[in-house]
């Protein structure tokens, strides 16, 4: 049996530059996840792992984006000498 992913759809727009000026890009694209995001951005809001809601979702978003392109990826040398460490966050990360 095949297993199936999550799919996603994330739009990303560019609003304001720290220079000042107004943003002019964007970016939409499709992706799949084996992990339910938006339960884990729940839980880890839940969790006070962080004491603002906006890091829980950044944090969330952002480590689960990366780890599944590692887990995708896992041959990739780039990811070689990481992969330990990720590992060893997860597992701190999951027990909190």
């Amino acid at each position: 049996m095949e297993k199936r992913n999550n799919q996603y759809h994330l739009q990303l727009q560019e609003l304001s530059l720290k220079d000042g000026s107004e943003g002019q890009k964007t970016l939409d694209f499709d992706f799949d996840n084996h992990d339910d995001l938006f339960q884990i951005i729940e839980s880890v809001k839940s969790n006070k792992i962080f004491d603002s809601e906006q890091t829980a979702h950044e944090f969330s978003l952002g480590l689960k984006l990366f780890t599944e392109v590692m887990l995708k990826n896992r041959q990739h040398p780039l990811f070689e000498e990481f992969r330990p460490a990720v590992t060893e966050f997860m597992k701190k990360l999951k027990s909190q």
